[in-house]
């Protein structure tokens, strides 16, 4: 039997934690997804929050579990709501990213100066004597 994975991460909010979101949700979250035959369902802690896979035996019970008016309520809830909330097919990790996602900005912008090309120096020629006429006579 194959199962569909997929995975929930729920990243901390700059006033409240993804631990907590966890503790908040989890009993709602689990339920909606045993009432549409999840199988198997794992939860990760890590340092950016926490992540919820969650595999069901078919996967057209995916769309519908979102649908869920209780799912739905729980995802707009997340700590953080412009960024905290990733939602991919796979199992987690699948982001391929090699440093934890951070929860805050950088301080600033998080920008680097725009390099600049330092000016080219300036080269006065000298102005050449008239060329000779043909007589051989400058003027």
């Amino acid at each position: 039997m194959s199962l569909q994975w997929w995975s929930i991460e729920i990243v901390d909010g700059p006033h409240s934690s993804a631990g907590r979101w966890r503790d908040m949700h989890e009993e709602t979250v689990i339920s909606a997804g045993i009432s549409f035959d999840a199988r198997e369902w794992h939860w990760r802690v890590f340092s950016w929050g926490v992540l919820l896979e969650i595999a069901f035996a078919d996967e057209e019970n995916w769309p519908a579990f979102l649908a869920l008016p209780a799912v739905r309520a729980a995802l707009d809830a997340v700590p953080d709501p412009v960024h905290g909330l990733h939602i991919y097919p796979g199992r987690g990790g699948s982001s391929g990213r090699v440093q934890p996602r951070r929860p805050r900005p950088t301080a600033g912008a998080g920008a680097v100066p725009i390099p600049r090309d330092e000016p080219r120096p300036r080269v006065t020629l000298a102005t050449p004597e008239p060329a000779p006429t043909t007589s051989g006579v400058t003027v």
